[in-house]
């Protein structure tokens, strides 16, 4: 199944960079680039792409503001932020607003196709520096709330999503099967009373 991919970037030749990279592999394809953000909420609801590669410093909307404001109309989509910033703020903005993955465009390019590969399914891929800022984050925090009633093994299971991994590796982790993992992740969800895996792990783990 091929994936198609959408791109928001300001820079001409970082636009080329990205494009050659998505398109040199059969299993992608990109359907579209947008200089801006306002043009990016314009076409991304009518081309409902699988993965969109969003840069946060675009000329008019902050790539931030955007996912924001495309989720809710796009809950399929998928983000990755792809961008030259990794402080602290922007990082923990961009999954609040909706974001699954966060690469940096010094990232070799085979790390991005790995990203887009992995968010389509079900991954929360994020550069290595990115991912350390995370866990540094979290282990900074309590002790995770334990009066969702979540189980030790749901416990497990939302661990290991905070650190990226795909379903296929928290099931192998786990020694379970994806099926029963994502009975797992279906009553996580209903305990928490929330819709997405970012939500989940915002309201489990406290706001980052």
């Amino acid at each position: 199944m091929t994936i198609t991919v959408y791109i928001v970037e300001d820079n001409p030749d970082i636009q080329l960079l990205l494009q050659t990279i998505v398109s040199r592999d059969t299993d992608y394809a990109c359907v579209g680039v947008a200089p801006t953000g306002s043009e990016a909420l314009r076409k991304i609801p009518e081309l409902l792409p699988d993965v969109v590669l969003m840069d946060i410093g675009l000329p008019d909307i902050s790539g931030i503001d955007c996912v924001r404001k495309l989720k809710p109309l796009c809950p399929n989509v998928e983000f990755i932020m792809c961008t030259i910033y990794d402080e602290d703020e922007k990082v923990f903005q961009s999954l609040e607003a909706g974001a699954n993955s966060y690469i940096l465009k010094k990232s070799k390019p085979e790390l991005l196709l790995t990203a887009i590969r992995e968010v389509f399914e079900g991954g929360s891929p994020m550069s290595s520096d990115i991912a350390r800022k995370i866990v540094a984050r979290m282990q900074r925090k309590d002790q995770p709330r334990t009066d969702y009633h979540i189980t030790p093994r749901e416990v497990d299971v939302l661990t290991m999503l905070s650190k990226g991994l795909t379903y296929n590796e928290v099931a192998d982790q786990l020694f379970i099967s994806v099926k029963t993992l994502k009975k797992h992740i279906y009553n996580i969800y209903e305990k928490l009373h929330v819709d997405n895996k970012v939500e989940a792990l915002n309201k489990f783990f406290g706001k980052y």
